[in-house]
């Protein structure tokens, strides 16, 4: 796999050592987590299974909207 080297000041690589500690991963898993998610866009496997507040029950369904009440026109 290849190797990709960046710079970054001081403040950001302490940062991403505190996100990559928050969530279990090295340093390098959680840029290659990153870099992942910007590059292939889209919605990562499952996100849409874990949401917060998921829609768990049976399909939406969009009720008759009905008409639009008639309004005066400007002058």
């Amino acid at each position: 796999m290849p190797q990709l080297h960046l710079y970054v000041p001081e403040s950001l690589a302490e940062a991403i050592r505190r996100r990559a500690d928050a969530v279990g991963l090295s340093i390098s898993s959680y840029l290659g987590q990153l870099v992942r998610r910007e590059v292939e866009g889209g919605w990562p496997d499952g996100w849409f299974d874990e949401v917060v507040g998921g829609w768990k029950g049976g399909p939406l369904e969009r009720p008759e909207q009905g008409s639009c009440e008639l309004r005066d026109e400007f002058d």
